[in-house]
Formats: structure tokens, C-alpha cells, sequence
């Protein structure tokens, strides 16, 4: 069987980078509650939530398949568009210094204080640490669920490698886990969740483009060109963000 290289590499690497993001803010709480209530409750709830996830992959990935093709490209494409826009957003404010980058160790250090104050650990499966791994779980696995269900309804073929790009993250992610035992400061999330708003937004984009009948040059290496334009738009909004934040300081300066 062919593969179609420009067709599936876009789609798995979105996807994998996307899941990757959401994985490590879950993996986050879930060590902190394994620290702090026990790994049994903590690994159980993010197991049991992963369950409920995969349950939701393959009950709506075939049934999409059912709506018309380009029924789907552009509902699915408007909805990718919105997501990917925020992600960018806040990508965009935080490399202008708008907003403050997402600490994973702060993070860790707050939740592990919150679950300390529920009091000390119980016998058996401690409900608290079960309900917490749960939840934050099925929070950012929700999201991964639309990732990788938005873009394997975007053109036959490509929800298993939307899947297996989402299945790499989870796995690179419990490896991590495992290995540190912390929270997965190193990746620099920012720059992911930078990446991920450029490849949604331009998914988004096409698949718009085609479910309105659009035919687009070079077909699926349109998505480099996409790729491109909101890359520098971004940059340029960075470049304006920064500038207009820097006014104040500037400003106050000049009074003292």
C-alpha cells in the first residue's frame, strides 16, 4: 500500500505535538497526586479516564465517517480554526511577555499543596487521589479527543494517523514520567503550543477551504504555504505585542 507522505506526515505530526502539550499538563497533576496520595489512586483514575477517552475515539471518529465529506471539512475546519487561534493567542502574548509562561514546576508545587491539605493518605484507593487524576485526565484528554478526531475527519484515511500520532505522546509521556518521576520541565512549552496554533490554524484553513469547494494549488502542499503566512503573521504580532508592552515601562521611565 502507498503512503502519501504529504498527505499523512502534516496530520500525525499535529496531532502528536497537540497531545504532547495537553499529556504533559496532565502528566503534572498526576505526579504530584502520586506523590502525595499514592501512585495506585493516581495511575488507576488517569487509567480509567484514558479508557473513557478511547471509548470516545472510536465510537466518533466512525461515525463522522458517515457525514458528507465536505459536510465535515468545513465543520470540523471552522471548529480547528477557533482552537488553533486561541492556542496561538496565548502563545503569541506569552512570548511578548504579555502574559507569563506556564510553569510546570509551580504548577506541581500548588497542586501537591491543595492535596496535602485533604489530609494524609487512606487504605486502598484513596478516593481523592482517583478523582483528581480523573479529572485532570479527561479535561486535557478531551481536548486531544477533538485534536485528533478533527483531524482525522479532515480526508480519508486520517484519523489512524491522527491516532497514532496521539499515542506516541501518551507514550513518550508516561516514559518521561516514569523516568523523572517530576514534573517534564525541560520541554518548552511555549514553542510547542506555538507550533501546534500554526499547524491547527492552517488545518483549519484548508479544511474550510475545501468544504467550501475551494480547490487549493498543490493540493495538500498548500498546508506549507498556510504554514507560512500564519507563522509570520504571528511573528509580526509578537513583534507588536512586545512593543506596546514595552511603552509603560518606557513611559514610567521617563516621569522618573
Amino acid at each position: 500500500m502507498d503512503i502519501h507522505w504529504a498527505h499523512v506526515a502534516p496530520t500525525l505530526l499535529a496531532a502528536f505535538l497537540a497531545s504532547l502539550v495537553e499529556f504533559v499538563e496532565a502528566l503534572t497533576v498526576v505526579l504530584a497526586v502520586g506523590a502525595v496520595r499514592g501512585w495506585r489512586g493516581a495511575v488507576g483514575g488517569a487509567g480509567a479516564a484514558l479508557l473513557v477517552l478511547a471509548a470516545l475515539v472510536l465510537a466518533l471518529g466512525p461515525a463522522i465517517a458517515r457525514i458528507p465529506q465536505n459536510v465535515v471539512q468545513l465543520g470540523l475546519g471552522a471548529l480547528l480554526l477557533l482552537f488553533g487561534m486561541r492556542w496561538l493567542r496565548k502563545a503569541i502574548l506569552r512570548s511578548a511577555g504579555v502574559i507569563p509562561l506556564h510553569d510546570e514546576e509551580e504548577a506541581y508545587a500548588k497542586e501537591s499543596a491543595a492535596l496535602r491539605a485533604f489530609g494524609g493518605m487512606t487504605q486502598g484507593w484513596d478516593k481523592i487521589a482517583v478523582a483528581t487524576s480523573f479529572k485532570i485526565t479527561m479535561v486535557e484528554g478531551i481536548e486531544v479527543v477533538f485534536i485528533v478526531i478533527a483531524m482525522g475527519g479532515g480526508g480519508h484515511g486520517l484519523l489512524i494517523p491522527a491516532i497514532v500520532g496521539a499515542l506516541a505522546a501518551l507514550g513518550l509521556v508516561c516514559l518521561l514520567g516514569l523516568a523523572l518521576h517530576r514534573p517534564v520541565a525541560m520541554i518548552p512549552e511555549n514553542t510547542l503550543k506555538f507550533v501546534v496554533g500554526l499547524l491547527v490554524c492552517s488545518f483549519g484553513t484548508f479544511w474550510v477551504g475545501e468544504g467550501m469547494g475551494i480547490v487549493w494549488p498543490g493540493q495538500d502542499w498548500s498546508l506549507a504555504a498556510l504554514n507560512a503566512g500564519y507563522l509570520a503573521s504571528a511573528l509580526v504580532l509578537v513583534f507588536l505585542c512586545r512593543a506596546r508592552a514595552a511603552r509603560p515601562v518606557a513611559a514610567r521611565r521617563s516621569q522618573a
